[in-house]
């Protein structure tokens, strides 16, 4: 497993989350937008090809997931790679993913 660092900044209607391994370059991305305090859509999620098959977009979703359930928010996974990813998940992650 690589040393993934995930960091997240925010603005008062979007959020970004970006990921960094070090040696590698590039960075993977997360964003997502904000509705409400309880519900926020994950727009894309984009890794490098620098980064390909380390888990960086996988992390990135562990990340939101762990984020969102600590908030108490939901979450509807507009990003195609999270839509697919939710799905394999439906059990696990039913109480922050809204359809």
């Amino acid at each position: 497993m690589q040393d993934i660092t995930i960091t997240r900044s925010d603005t008062d209607s979007k959020a970004r989350y970006v990921a960094t391994i070090p040696g590698v370059a590039g960075e993977g991305e997360l964003t997502l937008s904000k509705v409400s305090a309880t519900l926020i859509i994950a727009d894309h999620t984009g890794v490098p090809d620098s980064m390909r098959g380390l888990g960086v977009a996988a992390a990135l979703a562990e990340r939101l997931i762990a984020d969102a359930r600590a908030a108490g928010q939901r979450i509807v996974p507009l990003c195609p790679f999270l839509h697919a990813r939710a799905q394999r998940h439906k059990a696990d992650w039913a109480d922050v993913i809204q359809w």
